[in-house]
């Protein structure tokens, strides 16, 4: 690319009109939800008879009477077809980090040179996808191609639409001819089952009853970046890969902290307010949009929703911000790590356990008497210090190894923060203390024109992985471009894991010792889990050391964290709450690591194309031209030692090409991203000798601050 390139499209931003949103027609509440075929759409289209069986299954988990499908089948296509839907299509997520779809028309000859508009409930039940052409870690080989989708009624069909069509998106689970799992939802949904389970033992021991069941709720918050097209498309790093593989920080980046919370530029609102109205046509609940830390990093987070659907809604909200980016002239990057030196995306996953009217981790005003909230809490933390090394495998990608362990991101090592009240509390059930804790305390800001403020019962620690924030735990370890269906697989059994085996305990204890043993078994199990809780600085080498002492997993690299899927106690705990299979746990091993392997191939091979046919040629023009000036006589120093500095640049980075080039002939990643960090170093020592009118990149400084 050369110089005029670069800078036309810098020109060209500069110079280029704000594409504004539309606008809404219509006030929120009469669109919010208008694309989903949602219950009280379900209600207008189904016989009454019909929308109550759905209804118990998705409120109550009941099992699906097969025979309303014709029925269900027949009202979905009504209420698509006068949405302007010519296709359907079983929506599902294969073990890739996107969704996957097929469109079949509705229309079937009639025999008579005309159509009808066909759609049973055999459609609506059952796809036939190729299951060989998926990930399926060697499940599925090409002349055994037969896999299956199957309708998900617990989370709505909806109305996907482009510029001259529109499409109806039925969610299901994918599985192969032999049964086993493919996708993300099926041991979701099976993992979402062992804890509610558990959860409703647990609240039965306490006496408490309730007519729907205790699910898994998140919240989603995502981070991404946007960068001009113009200049994204001159980056094949970018293209390519979704992040950057070389490039220096500019002077000024995200030092000053004046990007985070900052006002909204224009062109990026109206980009918002775009995703938004598309999003609560979803029945999305976008809920909070803001700048993030770095330069051209922003937020969208979600309410909380039931597990299942917050995971789906997840996704869409992934694929709106990319096709409303595209819109924009923006391309939006959800790679963890896009930049080098400045905040990486994260999707931090807030988690809890909830049924009506009920959150069992909200502590309530007094804590240290709410059973509900004790047992439940302990439970946690039993689940995450047992499982802690599995907990980290669902934050393992080539993408999130780059971002872990700084810049707000939590480090590999997993650990628990509670703050200050709650680590009272399990410091005295540890000690078989029972006493009052100060109410809730009040910050007076200092004028009495200002309200005083209600504390919360802990600070924030965003240097943790998995923290307690009000009435829910937060796991800032999820990748932003991560599905949050693995952290909450795994979520979801260790604690149902963790329930079951403190029911267990309490189911032991005779009636009238209920009292005093409900203490000495939640005592215990702070005894032996205690070592997981950390309310200080998890960045400290101090910590590694700590932690090393207290005996937690530090698994820094993705393919030692993985391993962990298809180790004894791992296939013993999911076989044990039916959530996957041991041949399921071996598929997700082989797949996730060969997709590690093949994402650090592509890096490599694109960052080797890179500084061969660019980069490289860039250094030895910037040469050529200080040459030139030299056998005109010219005798600076300052010239002299440029030619000097930059042929030793250029020298190393043929050697580093070389060197790279081997390393992807082996074919291990980690050589490879060993030579590829050497290669980076050289490159970017270049960029910043080289003159702007050859350097053949957008540089950060017009990345980051450009659009």
């Amino acid at each position: 690319m050369t110089i005029s390139v670069r800078k036309n499209a810098i020109a060209e931003i500069a110079a280029g009109d704000v594409c504004s949103s539309e606008g809404f027609e219509k006030s929120i509440s009469e669109f919010y939800g208008e694309d989903v075929f949602n219950l009280k759409t379900m209600r207008e289209f189904l016989p009454r008879d019909v929308y109550k069986k759905l209804l118990a299954t998705i409120k109550k988990g009941s099992t699906l009477d097969s025979t309303i499908a014709d029925s269900v089948a027949n009202a979905m296509k009504r209420w698509a077809i006068n949405k302007g839907a010519s296709h359907y299509s079983h929506w599902f997520q294969p073990l890739t980090s996107t969704t996957a779809e097929k469109h079949d028309s509705f229309i079937e000859p009639d025999n008579v040179g005309g159509v009808v508009m066909d759609f049973s409930g055999s459609n609506l039940i059952k796809g036939e996808p190729d299951a060989s052409s998926f990930p399926s870690g060697g499940l599925r080989a090409t002349f055994e191609a037969r896999g299956y989708t199957a309708w998900d009624p617990t989370s709505p069909a909806f109305i996907k639409r482009n510029s001259n069509g529109a499409t109806l998106c039925i969610p299901t689970v994918f599985c192969s001819y032999t049964g086993e799992a493919l996708d993300k939802k099926t041991p979701l949904l099976r993992s979402i089952d062992a804890v509610s389970v558990q959860a409703g033992r647990l609240l039965n021991l306490l006496g408490i009853e309730l007519e729907e069941r205790i699910i898994p709720t998140l919240g989603a918050e995502q981070e991404y970046f946007l960068v001009d097209k113009k200049l994204a498309s001159c980056r094949p790093d970018l293209v390519q890969t979704g992040r950057t593989l070389f490039g220096n920080m500019p002077q000024k980046h995200q030092q000053l902290s004046d990007h985070y919370f900052g006002s909204i530029k224009r062109r990026v609102l109206d980009f918002m307010t775009a995703v938004d109205h598309q999003l609560w046509k979803l029945g999305i609940p976008a809920k909070t949009r803001h700048n993030e830390v770095s330069p051209a990093q922003f937020e969208l987070a979600a309410q909380f929703e039931t597990l299942n659907l917050a995971v789906d809604h997840n996704m869409l909200i992934m694929e709106v911000l990319r096709d409303v980016a595209d819109q924009f002239g923006f391309e939006c990057l959800m790679h963890e790590k896009p930049f080098a030196g400045v905040n990486g995306s994260g999707k931090h996953n807030n988690w809890s356990l909830n049924g009506p009217g009920i959150n069992m981790l909200k502590p309530g005003k007094n804590p240290r008497e709410n059973k509900m909230f004790l047992a439940t809490l302990c439970a946690v933390i039993k689940a995450v210090d047992t499982h802690a090394d599995l907990l980290r495998s669902t934050s393992a990608s080539a993408g999130n190894d780059h971002r872990l362990g700084g810049h707000e991101a939590p480090p590999a090592i997993i650990s628990m923060y509670l703050g200050e009240e709650l680590t009272a509390i399990v410091d005295q059930l540890e000690n078989g203390v029972k006493e009052s804790l100060d109410a809730a305390k009040k910050m007076h800001i200092g004028t009495e024109t200002l309200p005083q403020l209600s504390l919360d019962n802990s600070d924030r620690n965003r240097t943790s992985p998995f923290a307690f924030t009000g009435n829910k735990f937060e796991f800032r370890a999820v990748g932003a471009e991560q599905s949050c269906a693995n952290a909450n697989i795994i979520l979801n059994t260790i604690v149902a894991e963790a329930l079951d085996e403190i029911c267990t305990d309490l189911e032991a204890l005779p009636a009238d010792k209920f009292e005093e043993g409900f203490e000495t078994v939640l005592g215990k199990v702070i005894k032996g889990h205690k070592r997981i809780i950390f309310n200080g600085d998890n960045y400290t080498q101090e910590w590694v050391e700590e932690a090393a002492r207290r005996g937690l997993p530090n698994l820094v690299k993705t393919p030692e964290a993985i391993k962990t899927l298809i180790a004894e106690k791992a296939v013993k705990l999911f076989e044990k709450y039916n959530v996957m299979t041991k041949t399921e746990l071996e598929c997700r091993h082989d797949v996730y690591l060969d997709v590690y392997d093949q994402v650090v191939a592509i890096e490599g091979g694109v960052a080797l194309e890179m500084a061969e046919s660019s980069i490289l040629f860039a250094a030895l023009n910037q040469l050529e031209k200080l040459y030139s000036l030299t056998s005109k006589g010219c005798a600076l120093k300052t010239v002299t030692g440029l030619v000097e500095k930059i042929e030793n640049s250029t020298e190393k980075l043929s050697t580093n090409i070389e060197s790279l080039r081997q390393a992807l002939e082996t074919k291990e990643s980690l050589t490879i991203l060993d030579a590829m960090q050497e290669l980076r170093a050289t490159v970017d020592c270049l960029e910043l000798c080289i003159d702007d009118e050859i350097w053949p990149l957008p540089k950060y400084n017009e990345l980051l601050f450009v659009y």
